[in-house]
């Protein structure tokens, strides 16, 4: 099974899109200020290209490990020790039968919202509580991230 670096790269950067849509003041993005106490005016004092870059870095560490938890044939992989080659007959027989299973968009949607929903809205509700935030933080905040796990987890699925 070999990693799909466009899939990543594709799943890195529609954060990006996604991050333009759902932080525009229209959409989420006053919420958003008005909960972090920041005005438009203070945002745009900020070095967008560095925003943007480590935005992007982040995202594509994101989508390698999303890979694992979105596409179950990365498990058999794992059971044989990462080394196809080394592999019993089983795991070749296998993966002729179900290499591609359940490699859709829709069920790597449906993984990517099981692990924001299960592991970013935690992470992000507890640091929440340490720093004060409120609910309505915590639900744009994780909110944007889980529709991005959506999103990265299904394209990372759908692309073989």
């Amino acid at each position: 099974m070999n990693i799909n670096w466009i899939a990543i790269l594709l799943a890195a950067f529609s954060t990006l899109v996604v991050g333009f849509i759902w932080y525009n003041p229209k959409v989420f993005g006053n919420i958003w200020m008005k909960e972090i106490g920041l005005k438009e005016v203070e945002m745009k004092g900020g070095n967008m290209f560095k925003m943007l870059a480590f935005t992007f870095l982040y995202a594509f560490l994101i989508a390698f490990i999303l890979q694992m938890l979105v596409i179950h044939q990365f498990g058999a992989l794992g059971m044989v020790g990462g080394n196809p080659s080394k592999a019993l007959p089983s795991y070749n027989a296998f993966m002729t039968d179900y290499g591609t299973a359940y490699r859709t968009f829709k069920h790597g949607a449906l993984h990517g919202f099981m692990a924001g929903l299960f592991m970013i809205l935690p992470v992000v509700g507890t640091n929440a509580l340490y720093e004060r935030r409120t609910f309505k933080y915590v639900m744009v905040t994780s909110g944007f991230w889980i529709v991005c796990f959506m999103i990265m987890g299904g394209i990372i699925c759908m692309m073989q």
